[in-house]
């Protein structure tokens, strides 16, 4: 399918597309992910496979959130600028707010127990969901290519070994694909055409100023334009900087907003929103969502059109498949990570099995039912132990 065979979308019908996931979008960048391939190019014919892997490419290889880059990019494939957007605003308000309602609930009552309960069996699930998220990814993206197969396997192993994703991973899997598959003679095209109430404004720290909060926005800022891999990557940047350099929230005021960020729909950074507002309340929530995602905008816009404008020339598409599958590797082995975590004893075995057979069986079964059948049973076992 390429994009004159795509079928016709309104720009409305495509920003409900994008409230609605991410309102109800649970698990991840991964499972995002796998979500708008199997939503808009396989399911509704609103992006071409090629549009689809293009835009990955680049959101794995820019720094910041690869879902919301991932969804700015396909907005801005269909309706430009504008598209990217509005996309960008119906993708993160809906997680936003959920996470602001969130917080004023834990600075009024003074911390959120239940979590680590619900958590417990909710985190189970969302591996189940990533699980089957990846393995839909590779066989669409990678196939039987032999060559995409090996820079995955190894991506995998070098994410979980590290437990972080590297930049350089990327690069050399995608100049490791040109080198194989484009002869010299093809390379002449290339690499350099391809960047109110008083909770409102009072967090848990002190009152916001001015100064506090442009603090906020720059720190977020540079989580946002140099923090690569995310989900992965952002949590132990943040953490050294939250709590230990600037020392706005204590170690569990931390693991809190990271179990929150794991609960709501959308973007995981999205966990940045719960960390601003309970340092400088709404205020220091937006601050600290526009530092994280309007660097991961700029950085999906401006090389937008170059990557349409090249990515059919041999050298640019092999670079593009070996990035994708690095990227399809990499999440792989972020989900290995994470479900270490989340899967440490029986019960949450359990759950992770049932949550499979659910998924697969239950062809239809929505996966915020799944999220919240799991967020109950981890709480009746968490508090019946």
């Amino acid at each position: 399918m390429n994009s004159t065979n795509l079928k016709p979308v309104s720009l409305k019908e495509y920003l409900l597309y994008f409230l609605k996931l991410g309102s109800l979008g649970f698990g991840g960048p991964i499972v995002l992910a796998s979500h708008m391939r199997r939503d808009l190019v396989d399911s509704r014919q609103w992006a071409s496979p090629e549009e689809y892997e293009n835009g990955l490419a680049l959101a794995q290889l820019a720094p910041g959130p690869l879902a919301a880059q991932l969804a700015i990019f396909l907005g801005w494939v269909r309706f430009g600028n504008l598209g990217a957007t509005l996309v960008a605003g119906a993708f993160i308000a809906p997680s936003f707010l959920i996470v602001v309602v969130l917080s004023e609930l834990y600075v009024k009552y003074s911390g959120l127990p239940w979590i680590q309960g619900a958590f417990y069996g909710i985190g189970a699930a969302v591996i189940a969901i990533m699980v089957l998220g990846v393995q839909k990814l590779a066989r669409r993206a990678i196939g039987t290519d032999r060559l995409f197969a090996a820079i995955a396997i190894v991506t995998a192993i070098i994410t979980v070994a590290t437990q972080q994703e590297i930049i350089w991973i990327f690069l050399a899997a995608g100049l490791l694909a040109v080198l194989v598959k484009t002869p010299p003679s093809q390379n002449s095209r290339g690499m350099a055409a391809f960047v109110i109430p008083t909770s409102l404004v009072t967090g848990l720290v002190s009152p916001a100023d001015t100064d506090l909060l442009w603090r906020i926005f720059l720190y977020f800022a540079k989580a946002g334009a140099f923090v690569f891999g995310s989900g992965l990557a952002i949590v132990p940047f943040l953490h050294s900087g939250v709590v230990r350099d600037y020392g706005w929230l204590t170690e569990q005021q931390f693991l809190d907003a990271v179990a929150i960020a794991m609960i709501t729909p959308g973007p995981v950074v999205i966990t940045v929103g719960f960390i601003g507002y309970l340092v400088a309340g709404l205020a220091g929530a937006v601050a600290a969502a526009l530092g994280v995602f309007l660097p991961c905008y700029l950085l999906v816009i401006i090389p937008a059109p170059y990557v349409q404008k090249y990515s059919k020339v041999p050298m640019i598409k092999a670079f593009i498949g070996g990035v994708t599958a690095a990227a399809i590797g990499a999440i792989a082995g972020a989900a290995f990570v994470l479900g270490k975590r989340a899967i440490v004893d029986l019960p949450t075995i359990m759950i992770f099995c049932g949550a499979i057979f659910m998924l697969l069986k239950v062809k239809k079964l929505p996966e915020p039912v799944l999220i919240m059948i799991a967020g109950l049973v981890g709480f009746g076992l968490k508090f019946s132990m």
